[in-house]
């Protein structure tokens, strides 16, 4: 998928080693041979075939700040079909001159790219209509058909919108605005039927049974290659590279285990707090928010086992045998917490969760949490895996960290040796790097952490990487559905949290409570607790410090 789409400058490396630049255009062009091609010829990308992208909710905060600029940054470096057009759709009683003038700020405009933009916006339109009437979405549909070649187009539908007007959307969907006609295939030369698609937003339900009723409720109008529901972390560079560093990697298999590993954490961190949407945040909390979703996949990307291949199936087959060899989580597992003000902090960091005026006043509803679960299978029976996430903590950083056994048979002084840790940094600026001992420099014979450190913005300095959504937006173009959730997967991520969600939001006395955190900590000290008895060393005094491009 797209690599230094938005830089000046892109690297590879040649047959006769060191680092060849590559101009922006030439980059472009290498990924746009890759559409074309595709991966084993999976891709349906055709630039010939016209292309009309909706958004649902183009009004709203989501397709302001994210996709029509994600969309923007497509058209501008040519990566989508030639003959593409976008369509909003909202309740708004707006035009395209106030979409434009909504997004800007987050387009990332330079001076000589204004002509372009304006012909983007060209390829604009808009609509205003209800979501639950018929007649509007038949007055959208007409809207569409002024795009179409000859009656045909391929119709991309992304729902940006709250869920509770997910099913009413869906049904009007499939009966007023389903792509009709067919086309010529480019490669094969063979007719194919137009093809609509429809974007799903996060959070896929509120707990199992919500789940099942959208699943199904999707599942009568939709088939399962029309759906692709949308986790922007499976976009992001290190979560993609998960996997080639796992399996293209001879090194990491033998350690990639029981017996070598001691434990594995996920982690996730904000240091700010709901910023005035805490009234969203409340309804769904930290668990819904992070864990069951990004968390969670990004922990069957670590534990899956390899696939046959890299086809779509194949790989989502692997992630849901792994998440079903995963029991419910417990609640002694589990520490629950909730950010209150920092009375030495400044500006926001004053104010507690509570404090926002947007929050239920009592809310018990969580900002941290931190779970510990078990995966029974032979590769990993016995590890823990830790999740932790919370909001108002004490830095921005999303990693995994895999932990190894201690050395056996210790010949140096006790307490002179760590763990190794091999650790893939998610954000801010991406990074694998491994902790292991060396020896200190100078005449004693000490021993020192050190790191074998890949830092992105050395190795690939002038690299720009592409935004989370530019990739998967792309991969809906492409027809590949590698990076989406499965309905099956959806079905086990709510089957592991969907009785923890129900213990802590239920009315008994006895129910369990967030423990109290200072604004900018790292959280409940009982997190750090429960994760030392599940095996995890913290020390404390090691500093990973990212190499200068």
């Amino acid at each position: 998928m797209p690599g230094g789409a938005r830089g000046d400058s892109a690297e590879v490396e040649p047959h006769g080693g060191g680092v060849a630049a590559l101009t922006q255009e030439e980059a472009l062009e290498m990924i746009k041979e890759s559409l074309h091609g595709g991966q084993e010829g999976e891709s349906d990308y055709d630039a010939n075939v016209t292309h009309v992208f909706v958004v649902l909710g183009a009004s709203g905060d989501l397709a302001t700040k994210k996709i029509y600029p994600t969309l923007w940054w497509l058209f501008r470096d040519r990566l989508l079909p030639d003959n593409t057009y976008f369509v909003g759709y909202a309740r708004s009683n707006i035009k395209v001159d106030d979409i434009r003038k909504k997004t800007f700020q987050h387009m990332q405009v330079k001076d000589d790219q204004k002509n372009r933009l304006d012909e983007f916006f060209q390829h604009n339109s808009y609509v205003a209509g209800s979501y639950d009437k018929a007649e509007d979405f038949q007055h959208l549909n007409e809207e569409i058909k002024k795009f179409e070649n000859a009656g045909r187009a391929n119709r991309l539908f992304y729902l940006a919108l709250p869920p509770s007007v997910y099913k009413e959307v869906a049904t009007n969907i499939r009966a007023s605005c389903m792509a009709q006609g067919t086309f010529k295939c480019r490669r094969s030369g063979d007719e194919r039927k137009c093809w609509t698609r429809v974007i799903v937003e996060k959070p896929f339900g509120h707990d199992s049974d919500s789940s099942a009723q959208l699943s199904n409720h999707f599942a009568s109008l939709f088939a399962e290659d029309e759906i692709y529901r949308i986790d922007h972390y499976l976009g992001k560079e290190m979560v993609q590279n998960l996997m080639v560093l796992r399996f293209a990697n001879r090194i990491l298999t033998p350690v990639w285990n029981r017996d070598n590993v001691a434990c594995v954490t996920i982690l996730f961190k904000e240091p700010f707090g709901t910023q005035g949407r805490g009234g969203y945040f409340d309804d769904y909390g930290i668990i819904r928010d992070v864990m069951q979703n990004h968390l969670l996949q990004i922990l069957s990307l670590v534990a899956m086992e390899r696939p046959v291949s890299t086809k779509a199936e194949d790989i989502r087959n692997e992630k849901v045998k792994v998440l079903r060899c995963i029991n419910e989580v417990q609640l002694n597992d589990v520490v629950l917490g909730q950010y209150v003000g920092d009375p030495e902090g400044k500006g926001d960091a004053k104010e507690g969760y509570l404090d926002d005026p947007t929050v239920p006043k009592g809310s018990t509803t969580p900002t941290f949490a931190l779970a510990v679960l078990h995966i029974h299978n032979e590769r990993w029976e016995g590890v823990p895996f830790i999740l932790r996430c919370g909001k108002a903590l004490n830095e921005r950083k999303a990693e995994v960290r895999i932990q190894f056994r201690d050395v056996s048979g210790n010949i140096f002084r006790p307490g002179e040796i760590d763990r190794n840790e091999l650790v893939f940094r998610v954000q801010p600026g991406e990074a694998v790097y491994m902790k292991l001992m060396s020896k200190k420099p100078g005449m004693l014979f000490d021993c020192e952490v050190t790191e074998l450190d890949f830092t992105y913005g050395s190795r690939y300095a002038g690299v720009k990487l592409p935004d989370a959504y530019e990739r998967l937006i792309l991969d809906v173009f492409c027809g590949s559905q590698i990076n989406f959730v499965r309905s099956d997967e959806l079905v086990e991520a709510w089957r592991i949290f969907t009785p923890l969600l129900h213990a802590i939001e239920s009315q008994k006395p006895l129910k369990p409570l967030p423990i109290p955190y200072k604004y900018g900590s790292r959280g409940p000290r009982e997190a750090d607790e429960l994760a030392a008895q599940h095996n995890f060393k913290y020390t404390g005094a090691y500093k990973w410090v990212s190499s200068k491009p």
